[in-house]
């Protein structure tokens, strides 16, 4: 049986740079792990799908952590082409299993 998918919901973009992207986020379902790969939802307009992002790191009350689960909240980095679309309430939704990208 497939895990389900992980999923985020971002509270707060903290600190943008190009190509990455510190966020506060809530995780809503299955287990985030660093390395996986999200793609945000696409705004009701989108014309394309929304670029992978990946996983970077998880601070869960100053702690640094290798998944985070329901209900909790945690600041991350998230990396990608698409991080400048990253807004509050975007939900991240992982690709694939709840297995770290190779």
């Amino acid at each position: 049986m497939t895990p389900p998918a992980s999923e985020l919901q971002i509270y707060a973009v903290e600190k943008r740079s190009p190509g990455t992207a510190t966020c506060v986020v809530r995780c809503i379902g299955g287990v985030a792990r660093t390395g996986q790969r999200f793609t945000p939802s696409p705004p009701p307009d989108a014309t394309t799908a929304p670029a992978p992002l990946t996983l970077d790191h998880i601070n869960c009350y100053g702690k640094p952590m290798q998944s985070l689960d329901p209900p909790h909240s945690a600041t991350v980095r998230l990396s990608g082409d698409d991080v400048a679309s990253l807004t509050k309430g975007t939900i991240l939704t992982s690709l694939g299993p709840d297995e770290p990208s190779p």
